[in-house]
């Protein structure tokens, strides 16, 4: 099936490079006629999201810092005076200092602690309320968990706090936000070889611990997320809310590794 999103316009925030889960979202989106906006913060990140609007057809960028009012204000008038109105949000944003990544949980700052759930978790609840603001008919909130949420992950630490705080703020959000036809899900990967997943402690050992035991052998792609993605933020998703979506090779289902690997 094609045109799944057609007529259907989003900001789609967090793409780093051609390897984020968030642009193998904005590109199975595009494909399926979808009008997208970017985020980036900085020059840097700018020069790299660039080209990879334009080869979807975007010349929509917005340089956004989640952290500053002024910043979030500014992107959401050049959305309305672009568009008028939204259908969905991408948030595929998360932050945590690198260095504590690395160590024992109970070295986290309090600094860190801080922002980390600000930019991780608060961030998506702040543009939940600003987008849903452009979305009079409806739409869709889509943000992206990790299971390290509510099991033990080795060295993610702080981010798995942040990652079950925003899980909380999903079914929160999607309570909320129902009775204007707003449909708030997460989609939860396994491990994958991204720039922000390099930046965990352990990275590759945890990739390939997950992809030798989960039942399908295998770990997600970023086409199976951005897959998934359109069905939740497409007309075939009308009635999936508050939902946690595994895209993992089922490997959450596992209580101890594959037999073979014992």
């Amino acid at each position: 099936m094609t045109g799944l999103m057609a007529g259907k316009r989003g900001l789609v925030m967090g793409v780093a490079n051609e390897r984020s889960i968030a642009w193998g979202i904005a590109k199975a989106m595009a494909d399926q006629g979808a009008e997208l906006a970017f985020s980036y913060q900085g020059e840097a990140f700018g020069k790299r999201v660039e080209p990879l609007a334009a080869s979807l057809g975007s010349d929509l960028l917005l340089d956004v810092d989640v952290t500053d009012e002024a910043s979030l204000d500014g992107a959401f008038e050049a959305l309305k005076s672009r568009w008028g109105s939204m259908d969905f949000l991408v948030h595929a944003i998360a932050f945590s200092d690198k260095a504590e990544l690395t160590g024992r949980f109970r070295d986290t700052s309090r600094a860190n602690f801080a922002r980390s759930l600000e930019i991780s978790c608060y961030s998506f609840i702040d543009l939940g309320r600003r987008a849903s603001e452009l979305m009079p008919k409806g739409g869709t909130l889509l943000t992206l968990t990790f299971q390290g949420s509510n099991t033990v992950t080795p060295f993610y630490n702080v981010m798995g706090v942040a990652k079950a705080a925003l899980e909380s703020s999903v079914r929160y959000l999607a309570n909320d936000l129902g009775p204007d036809g707003i449909r708030v899900n997460a989609i939860s990967p396994g491990p994958m070889k991204t720039l922000a997943g390099a930046a965990i402690g352990g990275a590759r050992k945890t990739f390939r611990h997950a992809q030798a035991n989960a039942p399908l052998r295998t770990n997600a792609t970023l086409d199976s997320v951005g897959g998934t993605a359109v069905y939740l933020a497409s007309d075939y998703g009308a009635h999936t809310t508050g939902e946690i979506i595994h895209v993992d090779g089922g490997y959450h289902v596992m209580g101890m590794p594959q037999v073979d690997n014992i």
